[in-house]
């Protein structure tokens, strides 16, 4: 009887510039909505992990936020835990957009000093919006996918399955994510507000479950919606309270499919003043400070 193949477990870094598809690709590939998607660049802050765990090989995905030139602290901090990520990483996965192509080299894009010792593979994302023969032109230099269909996502898969160490899986196969539903409960909420409002405003809203009672039904969360200034509290709040009831409609839809069960989502909205410039506050909203390499 021919052997067994040795499972095989590892760790893939989607990177990129910012707005070129890595959430809409974690995904699709996990076959769940975990990461943010939105139109707008920088929607992802902190490192979403995904997992699929396929016959004998577990994938542990890490959707990164887009490699951007800083303009203040939370941004640094941003790039900062991308690129503590990507020295951590089994294999690379550079996402372009394909109307954009060809990719520039990741290095650049990047700015690393070093190359990284995991192999990088170029991912054309977006393929449904370029030609049949456009597409075949790219798959000459990188792996063409479209997250809005499948088409693409096995041969993805066969490639970074051969960079893959062999080794036991790290978590249960029937698991999606690491992180906790705490998490997800501040990204669904920071997702509809980047759906419901407008301008600059989403990038200085935040949020903090400040209560989390699994063990009533409904779930009970009590969440702090924090701003930058009074006047963004008054919009978070709307006429009569209407945006931050369809912003907490929108993201209890989120929740209660992720844990299956039914939730109060009890939300307030407090301003802190420069939170994003506040290397406190960045802290305590899980942008830790870079530890010296």
């Amino acid at each position: 009887m021919p052997e067994r193949p040795q499972p095989r477990t590892g760790h893939v870094a989607l990177a990129g510039a910012p707005n070129v598809g890595k959430s809409s690709l974690l995904n699709a590939l996990v076959g769940q909505h975990l990461a943010i998607v939105s139109p707008r660049a920088q929607a992802t802050r902190l490192p979403v992990v995904g997992l699929l765990t396929a016959d004998d090989t577990q994938y542990v995905f890490h959707d990164l936020p887009g490699l951007l030139e800083p303009a203040y602290l939370m941004q640094s901090r941003m790039r900062e835990l991308a690129l503590a990520t990507l020295r951590r990483m089994h294999v690379v996965l550079h996402l372009h957009p394909s109307p954009d192509a060809p990719a520039p080299p990741f290095e650049s894009v990047a700015r690393l000093e070093q190359s990284l010792e995991a192999p990088v593979l170029t991912v054309y994302t977006k393929a449904d919006l370029v030609s049949p023969a456009r597409r075949a032109e790219l798959a000459s230099s990188g792996i063409v996918v479209s997250a809005a269909g499948p088409p693409g996502l096995d041969g993805l898969l066969a490639r970074i399955r051969a960079h893959l160490p062999e080794g036991e899986f790290e978590h249960d196969p029937g698991d999606v994510g690491t992180q906790p539903v705490r998490f997800f409960v501040v990204e669904f909420l920071r997702e509809a507000a980047f759906e419901l409002l407008e301008d600059e405003l989403p990038y200085g809203f935040t949020a903090e479950v400040e209560e989390f009672r699994e063990d009533e039904r409904p779930v009970y969360i009590r969440v702090t919606l924090f701003v930058e200034r009074e006047s963004q509290k008054r919009i978070v709040i709307g006429a009569g309270g209407q945006t931050i009831k369809a912003i907490g409609a929108r993201a209890r839809q989120r929740i209660e499919e992720m844990i299956g069960a039914p939730v109060y989502l009890d939300c307030w909205v407090k301003v802190l003043p420069q939170w994003r410039r506040s290397a406190a506050a960045l802290t305590r909203f899980g942008f830790p400070e870079a530890e010296s390499p």
